[in-house]
């Protein structure tokens, strides 16, 4: 359920109120503040009118305390209103998301974060369209039953900060992305960001699917690299460790919400646990058997495409062959790497302080991947220097999206080497950037704080590989 805030006043604003009392989006609830007779909109359940001032700041501050919005409209037909109305609702966020109705040909608002809707424009474009020889615009476009669709990427969304080629597109594509009102035709390097307007082509059920999608802030990994999960289980392990692999990626397929696991058996012995592995396919786990070792990457890149894979759950000496590091960082797609320590007795995830551009392209993932474990979050800042200002913003801006996930998230800032720190925590998931360079171990590892090139060899921790851009 989404909390939306509408300060209204006039002719104008009772004609939104009405048509937002005719809406069948029971997902929406609305907290309205205006002079509108109750009655025009009677029987809504999901309305609820304030008698509160929108100019006043502390009623303002009093109602966005008590209620968390997702959005706020401001549809005042006095100037000075509006805008003291819109001051309030900023001075209590500075990043809601806000939309403005504005009368006023000469008003400017800088302000990222809203959406400055001109009325005067709008009937003007309206009137426009309906010219001769003047072309239609999107929305009366193609078949016209909704396989052309816009969506606004909100703060928060898993497919913000993600660059377009590590996103899995299966019946569907980006056509252009609209920002601070320029277009983008995108590429595969082109990164999405809060704010964005996607123009997205495709099937319509896909579509309505995938909107959901990026509008919803959690319960979506290992989207948005793909849905299902790829357990790679080598049958040369004994049993039990076999059994392990198996049953910590039943658990993983069960956290993460509508996924499917798909298990690919390699190695393949006379042993009858294969038999027995067999015998546990439901509708959602499915028994995949490679017999030709040398068909097996060929085998693993058309999987993922034909089973929409968007997390791989592999063994580390899988990830030390040049083969498979060439072929995981190619797909684009997150990599979970078994530990010494079952997942079950894991209690934190951690994420290592990094550069700005990781630290964004990660957020999303990190937030919902520890929401869905019910794992503690931790932000790690180990720095051996012992300067901790330099990522203010980063600490801040993870605060931000802690606040929006209504998730407690620890910020730990120790004076230490980091690799050290990492070693010898217990009980925790390791959630790292995938790169190039975390295949580069150094000559030196002890002496090296590069965590990235690291980690890979500290294996008694699960750990959880993230794709980004480089």
């Amino acid at each position: 359920m989404q909390n939306i805030l509408i300060l209204a006043n006039g002719e104008m604003a009772k004609h939104f109120v009405q048509w937002v009392g005719k809406s069948r989006i029971d997902e929406n609830h609305y907290y309205i503040t205006c002079n509108i007779q109750h009655e025009t909109v009677k029987g809504s359940s999901n309305l609820t009118f304030v008698p509160d001032d929108p100019t006043s700041f502390l009623k303002i501050k009093k109602l966005m305390k008590n209620v968390s919005f997702s959005v706020v409209f401001v549809v005042i037909k006095d100037r000075d209103e509006a805008l003291y109305s819109y001051q309030n609702v900023r001075m209590v966020d500075l990043k809601i998301r806000i939309v403005f109705v504005s009368l006023w040909d000469d008003l400017v608002l800088e302000d990222e974060n809203m959406s400055l809707i001109n009325i005067n424009e709008m009937m003007a474009s309206h009137l426009y369209e309906h010219l001769p020889n003047v072309p239609v615009i999107a929305k009366d476009i193609g078949l016209g039953k909704g396989e052309i669709m816009e969506v606004l990427v909100p703060f928060g969304s898993t497919y913000a900060y993600r660059h377009i080629g590590s996103i899995s597109h299966r019946k569907w594509r980006i056509a252009a992305i609209y920002r601070n009102e320029k277009q983008i035709l995108p590429n595969n390097a082109t990164m999405i960001r809060p704010n964005d307007i996607l123009v997205i082509l495709g099937n319509p059920t896909i579509l309505e699917e995938l909107y959901k999608r990026i509008t919803r802030r959690k319960g979506l990994f290992p989207e948005p690299f793909g849905r299902n999960l790829y357990l790679i289980l080598d049958m040369t392990l004994q049993d039990t460790e076999i059994m392990r692999r198996l049953n910590e990626a039943i658990y993983l397929s069960k956290k993460f919400s509508n996924s499917k696991l798909y298990v690919c058996l390699i190695s393949i012995t006379l042993s009858s646990l294969v038999e027995e592995i067999q015998a546990m396919q439901t509708q959602e786990l499915t028994v995949l058997i490679n017999y030709n070792h040398h068909e097996l990457l060929s085998k693993i890149e058309y999987d993922t495409s034909q089973y929409d894979i968007g997390l791989f759950l592999v063994d580390y000496y899988l990830l030390e062959q040049k083969v498979f590091q060439n072929l995981f960082y190619d797909l684009r797609r997150s990599v979970y790497l078994f530990g010494n320590l079952s997942l079950y007795d894991i209690h934190e995830s951690i994420l290592l302080m990094g550069e700005d551009r990781e630290m964004e392209s990660l957020s999303s993932s990190v937030f919902d991947l520890s929401e869905s474990l019910g794992l503690k979050f931790t932000l790690g800042y180990y720095s051996s220097e012992g300067d901790f200002k330099e990522k203010q913003n980063i600490i801040a801006y993870y605060e931000s999206l802690s606040a929006l996930y209504n998730f407690k998230i620890t910020i730990n800032e120790k004076k230490v080497n980091p690799i050290l720190e990492l070693k010898n925590q217990h009980g925790v998931l390791h959630i790292a950037p995938f790169k190039k360079s975390v295949f580069n171990r150094p000559l030196m590892e002890f002496f090296s704080t590069r965590i990235s090139r690291y980690f890979l060899s500290i294996k008694k921790h699960p750990q959880i590989l993230i794709p980004i851009e480089e």
